[in-house]
């Protein structure tokens, strides 16, 4: 049974501890910088993240538990620690096919569906019911919310968000750092560092304008 730490303790890591479970695991920490001191609650040990010092021993794993890819990017830098203390969730009703790539710390939630060839990088988020079809590439740090959609040979860069419900048609391209809008149809490529929304999703922003 494999037992993880958690970094962060917040709604999402609800969800990701419900992810755990559906696999036979347990979570034994939460880890947050809003917590002062060590205590334990519900008979979790809970209290700042430098406590991950004292608890990663032996088959200890940890899993980045926030929604923000720019905060779980500097939490990684800042533990630095080596890859294989990352663990890999996959909620047993999500169906991924055995072609697929899913790096560490990344979690897939309930009814995903990833489908052949398709790759994942390492802490990323693929949200409850999302599609990511065949030959898709999901790079480092990304999230594919609630409901989102990539057709066939989708690429999204380093970082990028894509809201809940957002459909993007096959072949395209969307650069890192950047966010597709709930709901959004995407059918033309996106630039790096924007943020995009509509039907057909039009880039309303740029990274420090």
């Amino acid at each position: 049974m494999e037992k993880i730490i958690l970094i962060g303790d917040s709604g999402h890591a609800k969800v990701i501890e419900d992810c755990i479970r559906s696999q036979g695991g347990s979570v034994i920490a939460k880890l947050d910088d809003r917590y002062q001191e060590r205590f334990y609650e519900e008979h979790l040990i809970k209290g700042p993240i430098a406590l991950i010092d004292d608890l990663l021993i032996d088959d200890v794993k940890i899993v980045i538990s926030i929604g923000s890819n720019h905060i779980r990017k500097s939490i990684v830098e800042r533990l630095n620690i080596a890859d294989e203390k990352y663990a890999t969730i996959i909620h047993n009703r999500a169906i991924v096919c055995n072609s697929v790539k899913v790096d560490y710390g990344t979690v897939i939630m309930p009814g995903v569906i990833v489908n052949a060839d398709a790759s994942i990088g390492c802490h990323s988020i693929i949200n409850s019911n999302s599609v990511i079809e065949h030959d898709c590439v999901v790079e480092n740090f990304t999230h594919i919310s609630p409901g989102a959609i990539l057709t066939g040979n989708v690429k999204v860069g380093q970082g990028s968000h894509v809201g809940a419900g957002a459909t993007v048609i096959p072949g395209i391209d969307i650069g890192s750092w950047t966010t597709i809008g709930a709901g959004s149809s995407v059918i033309s490529n996106i630039e790096s560092n924007v943020t995009a929304v509509g039907i057909p999703a039009k880039v309303i922003k740029r990274e420090g304008l």
